[in-house]
C-alpha cells in the first residue's frame, strides 16, 4: 500500500514530462505532482454556499476506494497478505463506486459544468463497464481464476495467446478511457467543449482537490500495474521467493512502469482528441475485442 502511495505521483510526472519532451518543450521536474500535491493540502477549502456534506465526504471516500484497488493489484510478487482479495471483479467494483461518487457530487453543486461532465463521465463508463467485464472474462477463462496472484502464475507459464493479445489491446483501450486520457479526454485542457473528468472537479479546491487529484494518480498507475501483472508478468516473484527475489521483482515493476508512461506519452503526442460522439466507437472496439477473444477460446483452447 506505501509503494503504490510512492510511486503514483511519480508516473504522472514522467508522463508529464515525456510528453514535454517529445514536444521540443523543458518540461515540468518529475518531481512536480507531490510538490503540488502538498500546495494544495496547504490551501483553504473554497465550498459552495449550496454544497451538501456528500461534496465534503466524496474525495475522501474516493481517495481511499482507488488506494485499496491500487494496493491490490498484485505488482512485484504473488502471494503476499492480502492476495487472496485481489481479485478483479472486486476491484472493477470499487473503481465503478468511485465514479459513481465523483458524478454524484459533480451533480451536488447544480452547476453547468458539473452536469457536462457527470452525463458524459456516465455515458462513457456504461460502454467501458461492460468492455472491461468481458476482457476479464476472457481472462479468467484462461487462467481458470478471476485472482490476479493466480492470474499472473498462470500467464508466467501459459505466455501469450491471440486471445490474450485481443484481450490486452482492449484492455489499453478501456483504460485510456478510465483514466480521460487522449483521445478520450484531455487531462491538460479545461475547454467547456471537451471536458469530462476536469469538469467535474472545477468547483473542488485545497485539500478536497488534492483527494481527487492523487486519486486521478492512483488510477493511472493501477491499470498500468493491471496489464503488467496480467499480460507481463515476467520479473514477478513466485512461490516463496527471498530477499533477492524480492528486490528484482521490485526492479522489473519500476521498469514496466516507465515503459509503460513512456508508451502513453508517446500515443498522446502523436494522436488528437477524438470528437465525444466518436467515444462510444472507440469504446466498441474494446468490447468486440473481448468477444473476440472469448469466442476463440470456445473455438480453440489453444488460442
Amino acid at each position: 500500500m506505501l509503494l503504490v502511495l510512492l510511486l503514483a505521483p511519480l508516473l504522472t510526472g514522467l508522463v508529464r514530462k515525456a510528453k514535454a519532451r517529445l514536444m521540443r518543450r523543458q518540461g515540468p521536474s518529475l518531481i512536480q505532482p507531490y510538490r503540488d500535491l502538498r500546495r494544495l493540502l496547504g490551501k483553504d477549502v473554497v465550498l459552495a454556499e449550496n454544497a451538501s456534506w456528500l461534496f465534503r465526504v466524496v474525495p475522501y471516500v474516493i481517495c481511499a476506494v482507488t488506494w485499496v484497488a491500487a494496493a491490490l493489484v498484485p505488482t512485484f510478487a504473488t502471494g503476499l497478505l492480502f492476495s487472496w482479495s485481489g481479485d478483479l471483479i472486486a476491484i472493477i467494483a470499487m473503481l465503478g463506486s468511485a465514479r459513481f461518487l465523483l458524478a454524484l457530487a459533480a451533480l451536488d453543486i447544480g452547476t453547468s459544468f458539473g452536469g457536462i461532465g457527470s452525463s458524459r463521465e456516465v455515458l462513457f463508463a456504461s460502454l467501458a463497464e461492460p468492455a472491461m467485464i468481458v476482457l476479464v472474462f476472457t481472462v479468467a477463462l484462461v487462467a481458470g481464476s478471476t485472482q490476479l496472484s493466480t492470474i499472473a502464475n498462470v500467464m508466467f507459464a501459459e505466455g501469450l495467446r491471440v486471445s490474450l493479445a485481443l484481450a490486452l489491446f482492449g484492455f489499453i483501450i478501456v483504460a485510456l478511457a478510465e483514466n480521460a486520457r487522449i483521445p478520450v479526454d484531455n487531462p491538460a485542457t479545461h475547454l467547456e467543449l471537451t471536458m469530462v473528468h476536469e469538469a467535474m472537479v472545477l468547483e473542488y479546491s485545497g485539500r478536497h482537490l488534492a483527494m481527487i487529484e492523487f486519486a486521478a494518480m492512483l488510477k493511472l498507475l493501477l491499470y498500468v500495474s493491471l496489464i503488467a501483472c496480467i499480460f507481463f508478468p515476467p520479473g514477478m516473484a513466485h512461490g516463496e521467493p527471498s530477499l533477492r527475489a524480492y528486490a528484482i521483482g521490485a526492479g522489473s515493476y519500476v521498469v514496466k512502469l516507465a515503459v509503460g508512461g513512456l508508451l502513453l506519452a508517446g500515443f498522446e503526442t502523436s494522436i488528437a482528441k477524438m470528437r465525444v460522439f466518436r467515444v462510444p466507437d472507440f469504446l466498441g472496439v474494446a468490447l468486440m475485442l473481448g468477444l473476440l477473444g472469448t469466442l476463440l477460446l470456445f473455438v480453440s483452447r489453444s488460442l
